[in-house]
């Protein structure tokens, strides 16, 4: 099992910036891909962008290229994100497996972005 544990949600205007945190604990031998996805009320949960244990490959959602920058240093997983709109208002989840989009989910962090 694996356990994530998400930090750094919160309240910004946008054309600002916040970076989110997962912790990942238990076994992480499992967690060779770690990623954050997000959900907006009434659509569907939506990657954001993922990485690679080592760090050496990611991949980003069009919505967050050139805005968003994905990172992984051991156990944790971070998401710069800049440059921020109202439409990136949702919940943001990290999540980890051996594949992508694994089994292992966070509890979600609210991110708001006001015009």
């Amino acid at each position: 099992q694996v356990q994530l544990v998400e930090s750094g949600g919160g309240l910004v205007q946008a054309g600002g910036s916040l970076r989110l945190s997962c912790v990942a604990s238990g076994s992480i031998f499992s967690t060779n891909f770690m990623g954050w996805y997000r959900q907006a009320p009434g659509n569907q949960r939506e990657l954001v962008a993922s990485i690679i244990r080592g760090g050496g490959t990611s991949s980003y959602a069009d919505s967050a290229k050139g805005r968003f920058t994905i990172s992984r240093d051991k156990n944790t997983v971070y998401l710069q994100m800049n440059s921020l709109r109202p439409e990136d208002t949702a919940v943001y989840y990290c999540n980890a497996g051996l594949t992508p989009k694994g089994p292992y989910w966070g509890q979600g962090t609210q991110v708001t972005v006001s015009s």
